[in-house]
């Protein structure tokens, strides 16, 4: 390959590394910010009779069982698959780089919402300070736990990315996407909504350990599944990218002169 078309390469593995991390950064910053302000209802299925008795009634209605996830939780599947495809074709020490500054970025975020809360208002000019105030009052505990939750999470998720990797020589994607992802989702969900639980930032209805599980167990099957479903997305992109990847380790899921 001549100098130029390496140069060109280069570019453009810069220009992938710089998308992805743009990817990652919104989603985390974003689900940050929206966190648990609002509960959604992704579906709602009727139990049989059988198994009302086997659910709490927090998540259901007489025998109508609703899957209510924080809206702010649609965003982070996006940041574990994007952590998992940069481990592919970068390797562990971009990913740790992009988790830390993701960390970093969410230290600035709350610096500069804290600034901008404590700034005195211009009456007359705003209708949306109270929903400002509001917001921001949930996203300090949102951002706080989840600084702690998504550092561990993500830290996990890298380190046992690489280890599935060297163990299988590069090989099973699948299962070091998968492997990795469901334990450290797991700790994420944990991690997050119990810190938001002891920290009085959840509703009304979750006083109890019992609820607290609940509000985990719905949170980690939607993500469960964000994992199995983000399996082909991401052998999808290893193969279309795969001219670009530049693993230390030298493993590679695809030949790149495989067409």
């Amino acid at each position: 390959m001549s100098e130029p078309d390496k140069k060109e390469l280069q570019f453009k593995r810069d220009m992938l590394f710089l998308f992805l991390c743009a990817v990652f950064l919104t989603a985390l910053v974003m689900g940050n910010i929206i966190g648990t302000t609002k509960f959604a209802t992704l579906f709602q299925i009727n139990l049989p009779d059988w198994m009302i008795g086997f659910v709490p009634s927090l998540v259901r209605d007489a025998s109508v069982y609703t899957m209510s996830i924080p809206v702010g939780l649609v965003a982070f599947p996006f940041t574990f698959l994007v952590t998992d495809l940069v481990s592919e074709l970068f390797g562990r020490r971009r990913a740790q780089l992009l988790v830390w500054v993701g960390f970093y970025m969410n230290v600035f975020m709350l610096a500069i919402m804290t600034i901008n809360f404590y700034l005195p208002s211009t009456g007359g000019v705003s209708a949306g300070e109270s929903l400002f105030d509001g917001v921001y009052g949930f996203m300090v505990g949102n951002t706080i736990g989840s600084m702690i939750a998504y550092l561990t999470a993500q830290t996990i998720d890298v380190r046992l990315f690489h280890f599935w990797k060297e163990f299988t020589k590069g090989k099973h994607l699948w299962l070091r996407n998968n492997g990795s992802t469901m334990v450290s989702q797991l700790v994420d969900s944990t991690a997050i909504l119990s810190i938001l639980y002891f920290s009085g930032n959840l509703g009304d209805g979750v006083t109890t350990i019992g609820a607290l599980v609940i509000l985990i167990f719905n949170s980690y099957i939607f993500k469960f599944f964000a994992a199995l479903f983000d399996t082909p997305i991401i052998y999808l992109c290893v193969r279309y990218l795969k001219d670009y990847e530049e693993d230390p380790l030298g493993y590679t899921l695809y030949d790149k002169n495989e067409q």
